[in-house]
């Protein structure tokens, strides 16, 4: 088929569809002119797809590979009051398109880098988790594996709980079992922090945590990093947002930890959700007027947040830290139907926008330095549950 052909609208589409049911299974589930639709929100205006010119594979490798490319993309990027997709991001996804149709990018290329999101019918690349230093602090492989049964969701469009939780069963008994016995061989009151991306699963684990425990007679308690934050507009005169210890009151999240830890009641900031303001200042003391929390000790205390672990001046307060993670896909689909379908959190291509954008950089900043710290990966979409060598030969003899 000569190129001026292949570039045809009608051709063009049946090829890539085609092309596209080796990248995403759930194609299989479009009729061609369903997919037509989502394509045509995509066709360059100016010369249609023949327009588009391919970036060397190995430059789209380092690209995706560094910060800038995320750094740079805009949120709410707008054609007249409208929100659209950030251009970057529409670039990408025709470059990928012409390239599958062309041959020039492979599928197992493609498969390789980007996943394709029916929903939002756009391309965002890949996060790589377990990097080799991830791995080799982690022992070098899994310290159980289970069968991988999220295979059966590339197809959905969209996921709810019930199902991921099914699917998830196996692992998270194990899981909770392995907690059990951590708290055992440590003693309590023991700090437990339980870090991963947003729709992982984490909230849900964590309350399944905290009622087994509580059957068994633990008392529990929890500490919310988010009461830390200082008032958002200090954070953001100094570019700050909510990531670092710049952005919480460090000094006092320390000390509350070491008191807690020795079994003490604890008092910490309290912070308002509404007005984006905290209870205490800058300088760590209560403002006038302002209402702190207070927290009991108890036998399990858990530290919910994104970053718990993050900071060295903290790890070796929190006894059991676990990084609770599933892969960016199978979170994006669980967070179409929970943010967009249910909660109607977000306008839909401002999401889209925010996803690609924020996944790969908060896996380099938050993530990925956490599993180079944490005792525990559960690894949900892998199927398989990640230990340190010392922890896993607690596990072993418990």
């Amino acid at each position: 088929m000569t190129a001026s052909n292949l570039f045809r609208p009608g051709v063009f589409s049946e090829v890539l569809y085609e092309k596209m049911k080796g990248i995403n299974a759930g194609i299989e589930e479009l009729e061609l002119y369903e997919f037509r639709y989502g394509l045509n929100n995509l066709v360059p205006e100016d010369g249609g797809w023949a327009s588009v010119a391919l970036d060397a594979r190995e430059d789209v490798e380092e690209r995706i590979q560094g910060s800038d490319l995320y750094t740079g993309i805009q949120i709410k990027p707008r054609v007249g009051d409208r929100i659209v997709l950030d251009e970057t991001i529409v670039r990408l996804t025709n470059m990928l398109f012409v390239g599958l149709v062309t041959g020039e990018y492979s599928e197992e290329w493609v498969r390789s880098h980007f996943y394709f999101d029916i929903r939002g019918f756009y391309f965002l690349t890949r996060t790589i988790y377990f990097t080799d230093s991830v791995v080799a602090h982690l022992g070098g492989e899994p310290f159980q594996r289970f069968e991988q049964r999220q295979r059966r969701f590339e197809r959905h469009q969209a996921l709810g709980y019930k199902e991921f939780k099914e699917a998830n069963a196996q692992v998270d008994r194990a899981f909770i079992e392995n907690v059990e016995k951590l708290v055992a061989a440590k003693g309590t009151p023991v700090v437990l922090a339980i870090a991963g991306p947003t729709a992982a699963g984490k909230t849900e684990i964590v309350e399944r945590l905290r009622h087994s425990f509580e059957q068994a007679g633990r008392k529990i308690t929890s500490i919310e990093m988010d009461n830390f934050l200082t008032d958002r507009d200090q954070r953001e005169q100094k570019g700050i947002h909510t990531l670092g210890k710049e952005a919480i009151h460090f000094e006092l999240f320390r000390q509350s930890l070491q008191a807690i830890c020795r079994g003490y009641r604890i008092t910490i900031p309290r912070y308002d959700f509404v007005y984006a303001t905290s209870s205490h200042d800058l300088d760590g003391a209560l403002k006038p007027g302002g209402v702190p929390i207070e927290v009991d000790s108890a036998d399990i205390i858990f530290i919910e947040g994104n970053f718990p672990f993050l900071f060295e001046e903290v790890t070796h307060l929190i006894g059991i830290k676990v990084v609770y993670l599933t892969d960016d896909a199978i979170r994006l689909k669980r967070k179409w139907k929970r943010d967009i379908d249910y909660r109607k959190k977000y306008e839909p291509t401002y999401f889209r926008n925010r996803y690609f954008r924020n996944q790969p950089l908060m896996a380099q900043k938050c993530y990925r330095p956490q599993m180079q710290k944490c005792d525990l990966v559960v690894d949900t979409t892998g199927a398989a549950i990640w230990a340190t060598p010392g922890i896993a030969e607690i596990l072993r003899t418990s």
